[in-house]
């Protein structure tokens, strides 16, 4: 099974006194969802970056398969809060343009695109423009065209962040039907303690000042939902409530050590 490693990285940014992350290790298997939460400053965004090959770390590394991450690749699929996409463009215009750059064929294009589209609850919008889209729709047209890469993994820098909170809870359960299909593993960085229990497999908790991890949490409410439970009913679990208070304790407290 292939891994993405994160192996003590440190991040040091010129200018600062201190490292954004110090000698952070996070191994993410094909099949997990990692999702790392903290406050702002305790360097989630800054790891996201080495695992996506943006960043350099000025100590340890970062490898998928064993081999070393020095760039941005095919293999793993970046979705930023902002989209990104081409408003000129429509919804499966969009797509497509990831699937010529993968020497997809011209004719094999719009049924594929179409076929993404479906996977992420956008049948029938592919003629759409991007202006006429909502947010939700627009984020959810950002994952189809990062899955046209075929990634091994997700990296997610709070993908769902300025959508309302109905959009968001659709879009969870957005996120988890395409983890369940594609199998592909996930890392992601969110502030919505809610959305990280939800959506996770693996909870890690980073504190600033450097970044360091100060706790991990194995959890069980994806796996719930893969096997047909519902968002609401998982939510409205007291085994839920108990969990999203030992997490927000596990953050605070992090904060103070």
């Amino acid at each position: 099974m292939t891994h993405l490693v994160l192996d003590k990285v440190s991040v040091h940014y010129d200018g600062q006194a201190a490292p954004a992350v110090e000698r952070v290790s996070i191994d993410v298997a094909k099949g997990d969802f990692v999702v790392l939460v903290g406050r702002s400053g305790c360097g989630k965004t800054s790891l996201l970056n080495v695992a996506a090959g943006l960043v350099e770390p000025v100590h340890g590394g970062a490898t998928i398969g064993g081999r070393p991450i020095t760039a941005p690749s095919s293999d793993r699929a970046v979705v930023f809060q902002n989209d990104a996409l081409f408003p000129w463009l429509t919804a499966r215009e969009n797509v497509a343009f990831a699937l010529r750059l993968r020497g997809v064929r011209l004719g094999e294009r719009a049924h594929r695109a179409d076929a993404l589209l479906a996977l992420v609850k956008l049948d029938g919008a592919g003629d759409k423009r991007i202006w006429e889209l909502s947010g939700g729709m627009r984020q959810r047209v950002g994952l189809a065209r990062a899955m046209a890469a075929e990634p091994e993994f997700l990296l997610l820098d709070e993908p769902l962040g300025a959508l309302d909170a109905l959009t968001r809870e659709r879009m969870q359960t957005t996120l988890l039907d395409l983890w369940t299909a594609s199998h592909v593993g996930a890392l992601m960085v969110t502030h919505g303690i809610e959305e990280a229990l939800v959506l996770a497999t693996r909870i890690v908790v980073l504190a600033p000042g450097p970044g360091r991890v100060v706790r991990t949490f194995e959890t069980g409410f994806s796996r719930r939902y893969a096997a047909g439970e519902a968002i609401r009913s998982i939510k409205a679990d007291p085994a839920f409530a108990a969990a999203r208070g030992e997490l927000t304790d596990a953050i605070f407290d992090g904060e103070a050590a």
